[in-house]
Order: structure tokens, then C-alpha cells, then sequence
């Protein structure tokens, strides 16, 4: 299902995150030694439904530009770096922000770049998933996608020799995502990344409580969140089927917002850090 020869190229380097390898790299490095050691102090501030493990399964990572989502960013993607010698795929879902889509989209490349160099598209999962009636392969939906692009970077660090399973998710049912989820779920070679973020443009007090409850429905498994609570609503609605089928628990590291790391407090976007971990 891919282009042998094709590769897509960072469409957002320099806006969303540093177009230079080095300060890049530094950057995201940053994010993952301050999310290491905050995970476990932010743990405790909602119910955890789940005794710790190692390393998650499967995280939901936000995915604005750096100066606003990276501490929390680096809070989701920091947990993963305990299974580095293990992990040999990522299957990474987003959400569509400027192409119409039903279903999801494939990107028909064998590989993505970005300034940390490129990751490979695993064409096995690509062919598997692609048997699937709701996917399907669509340049366009990915070709200035930041959703999956800005998670990149944090995966290039943690994990050397993955190959990468990018699917850009439109309009789709939980159970639609929950069936791409379980047909390419793995063993403990492969690890699932969502990117959400949570609110939008809201006052910070009100985007605060709005957050909160959201995270209270991804505590509880309750897979009916909309776009106006997440944007990658579907995504994280999808990861949610499976994982309550297959008895994951869920922890919530980190629920912050703009107005906490870069922006004004009168209209921020929110963001969390979720790890769901197998028994």
C-alpha cells in the first residue's frame, strides 16, 4: 500500500516544532526528562483505575505547537522510554484538521521525515489495515497534517529501528477505530500513540473544568467524547473500545493548558497525558 520511492516530508518544522536537527533534538530531550520526572508526582492529582506497569501499552499525547504542548507532550511519551529495547512499531492516530475524511487514511508513503531524519511505514500493518472497508489511502489528508508529524520527534528519541503504522482518522465510529486498534494490536513489540488535544479556545477556568471532565470519561472508558471536548475525539473514542474489551487500565500524568505553559488564559487550548498499561 505504499509508494516504494515516496516519502512525506515535515510540512510543519519551524512552525510547530525546531526545523533545525540539533535544537530539535534538544527540545524534545527537554520535554522527556521533565516529563519523567513529573509523571509520577501528577499521577495522584485524579483516580487511577490501573496498578502501575513498566511501560504502557498505548498513550494519548497532545499535538499543538511545542511552546505550548511539549511539557505535556513529553509527560505522555516519557513512560514509553522503559520499553525502548523492546519496541519495534508505533501505531500512531490523529485527527483529520484540514481535509474532509470518512473513515481512515493510509498516506501511501513509505516513509516519514522529519528533521531527526525518516521512519519507515511498516508495510506490513499498512497491508493489513488497508483490507479494512474504513480505510483507506489519501496523500491529501496527510500531506500538511501536523497531528501525526509533531509526535515524530519524541518517538525518533525514545525508540531506534521503529517502523511507523500514521493514519490520519476522519469521521469514524469507536468501533471502527477500536477494529484498525485490534487488527494491528501486537505483542510487546508494539506500542499505540493517539494524538488529542482537549478544549478549545475556552476562558482558562472554564477550559480547566471542561478538561476535567473529559479526563473523568477517559478514567471511566466512556467512549462517547465529541470533537468539542477533544478534537481527536474519534481516536481517543476508538483506543477506548479496545482497551476496556481488552481490560487495559488508564492513567492520567498530566491535564494542563496553554494558559499554564506559553499562552494567555483567554482562550487556551487543553492538553493531556494518558498511558493505558496491560495487565
Amino acid at each position: 500500500m505504499n509508494d516504494e520511492q515516496s516519502v512525506r516530508e515535515p510540512a510543519v518544522a519551524g512552525l510547530f516544532y525546531p526545523a533545525d536537527r540539533d535544537e530539535l533534538a534538544a527540545t524534545v530531550r527537554a520535554h522527556l526528562d521533565l516529563g519523567s520526572a513529573l509523571a509520577p508526582a501528577m499521577a495522584p492529582t485524579m483516580a487511577i483505575t490501573s496498578s502501575v506497569a513498566k511501560a504502557p501499552k498505548a498513550i494519548i499525547a497532545p499535538h499543538a505547537g511545542y511552546d505550548y504542548s511539549g511539557p505535556i507532550a513529553g509527560t505522555a511519551f516519557a513512560p514509553l522510554a522503559d520499553a525502548s529495547d523492546r519496541v519495534r512499531r508505533v501505531v500512531l492516530l490523529g485527527p483529520a484538521h484540514r481535509v474532509r475524511l470518512r473513515g481512515l487514511a493510509l498516506p501511501g508513503a513509505a516513509a516519514f521525515a522529519t528533521p531527526l531524519g525518516e521512519v519507515r511505514v511498516d508495510p506490513e500493518l499498512a497491508t493489513r489495515v488497508a483490507e479494512l472497508p474504513q480505510v483507506s489511502v489519501n496523500l491529501s489528508a496527510h500531506a500538511q497534517e501536523h497531528s501525526l508529524e509533531v509526535e515524530i520527534p519524541f518517538l525518533q528519541l525514545l525508540f531506534e529501528n521503529i517502523t511507523l503504522l500514521p493514519l490520519v482518522v476522519g469521521d469514524a465510529g469507536p468501533e471502527e477505530v477500536a477494529e484498525v486498534l485490534d487488527t494491528v494490536w501486537g505483542g510487546d513489540e508494539t506500542r499505540l500513540v493517539i494524538s488529542s488535544d482537549l478544549s478549545h479556545y475556552l476562558p482558562y477556568d472554564d477550559a480547566r473544568s471542561a478538561d476535567r471532565a473529559t479526563a473523568e470519561k477517559i478514567l471511566a472508558f466512556d467512549s462517547t467524547l465529541d470533537p468539542n471536548a477533544a478534537c481527536g475525539a474519534f481516536c481517543v473514542n476508538g483506543l477506548l473500545d479496545a482497551a476496556r474489551d481488552r481490560g487495559l487500565g488508564c492513567e492520567l500524568f498530566d491535564l494542563r493548558n496553554s494558559g499554564d505553559t506559553a499562552g494567555d488564559r483567554s482562550r487556551v487550548v487543553g492538553y493531556g497525558a494518558f498511558a493505558f498499561y496491560e495487565s
